[in-house]
């Protein structure tokens, strides 16, 4: 089993690049207190008997918007004054990002364009135009969402907000990490293990930062779907690398970047242990699992930590793990299938 890095090592790229630190993260918990949910860990006696050890679920589900990204669209957009704000902020996501900073942008009295894929799924288009939000669609395979939408913010004077490799966003998914630190020591739990769905690796990367200082003898694991493996490759090879095949179907729509992200692998590289991967039939599973036994509602990204650990990914007899639950913003007919199909693998 791989070995947690030194969290006091800089790699190369962390020297070189502007990187948030752990005090951003401790400042970004000061501007999300009293605006964004404190998100439980959740337990059960059957999962706890499912992994042979100590399993505990970040229900980040249960967050403003669905999902952790309302953590660092606040964070992120409460710190434009007021003539930005006015001038209004431009995001890509795939969903709940936009969905984050649209919240966050209503929330704060500024105007928000979203750029989205157009095969997003419909519950989160449909939650991001709750916000108010302007939505700009595009085509995975033909479009650059990034050029799509640096295009828009230059043309309307806005602020680009960007889904993983913003400090202040970043900052501000890192308060998960200080969530799991403050209720682990309340309840005297000492984690082996965490566990965290990676798409960019920004909530990774938050989360590095929090726990390296809070939790340093936990070894920190990124999850992914199976052929979105880059984290865990790039983990491997020292180096970011891509995905093979961008085409690979997956339910994780939340989890396709082509690559980790430049600033957040700097973080990552030097924190994360390593990565751990689940395919679609595992994170069926893991949502029928969460959904029976935490009555959770979790969206198939967001089971990506849950699905790896439940399979076997990690040794976790007579462990303790925290996994993160990322999101639960899932269509009514995915979840479906996850309670037909996946109460098989539960």
């Amino acid at each position: 089993m791989a070995t947690a890095p030194d969290p006091t090592s800089r790699s190369g790229a962390e020297a070189r690049l502007a990187l948030p630190k752990y005090a951003d993260v401790c400042a970004a918990a000061e501007r999300l207190a009293g605006r964004a949910v404190r998100t439980p860990l959740l337990e059960s006696p059957w999962l706890n008997a499912r992994i042979g050890g100590r399993l505990l679920v970040k229900a980040e589900p249960l967050q403003r918007t669905g999902a952790f990204k309302f953590r660092g669209a606040y964070n992120c957009i409460s710190q434009l004054d007021a003539a930005a704000r006015e001038r209004g902020v431009v995001a890509y996501s795939s969903g709940n990002h936009a969905q984050a900073v649209a919240a966050a942008a209503h929330m704060l009295g500024a105007p928000a364009v979203i750029v989205m894929p157009n095969d997003a799924p419909a519950v989160k288009v449909a939650g991001t135009r709750r916000y108010g939000a302007e939505i700009v669609s595009y085509d995975r395979a033909t479009e650059d969402r990034a050029a799509l939408a640096e295009g828009l913010a230059r043309d309307k004077g806005a602020t680009l907000v960007r889904p993983y490799e913003d400090c202040d966003v970043i900052a501000g998914q890192g308060t998960v990490g200080l969530e799991i630190a403050a209720e682990c020591r309340v309840r005297d739990i000492a984690p082996d293990f965490v566990v965290v769905p990676a798409g960019g690796g920004g909530l990774m990367a938050g989360c590095a930062l929090a726990l390296s200082a809070e939790l340093p003898d936990a070894a920190l694991y990124t999850a992914e779907p199976s052929d979105y493996d880059d984290h865990a490759r790039s983990f491997a090879a020292g180096a970011r690398q891509r995905v093979r095949d961008m085409s690979a179907a997956t339910l994780c729509d939340a989890l396709l970047p082509e690559q980790p992200g430049e600033r957040t692998f700097a973080i990552n590289s030097s924190r994360v242990a390593g990565g751990v991967t689940a395919d679609d039939d595992a994170v069926l599973g893991a949502m029928a699992a969460a959904f029976h036994e935490l009555k959770l509602v979790v969206e198939p990204g967001g089971a990506a930590a849950l699905a790896a650990v439940l399979n076997g990914a990690l040794e976790t007899t007579d462990k303790t793990v925290v996994v993160v639950a990322s999101g639960g913003n899932v269509d009514p007919d995915v979840f479906r299938m996850a309670l037909d199909r996946g109460a098989d693998h539960a």
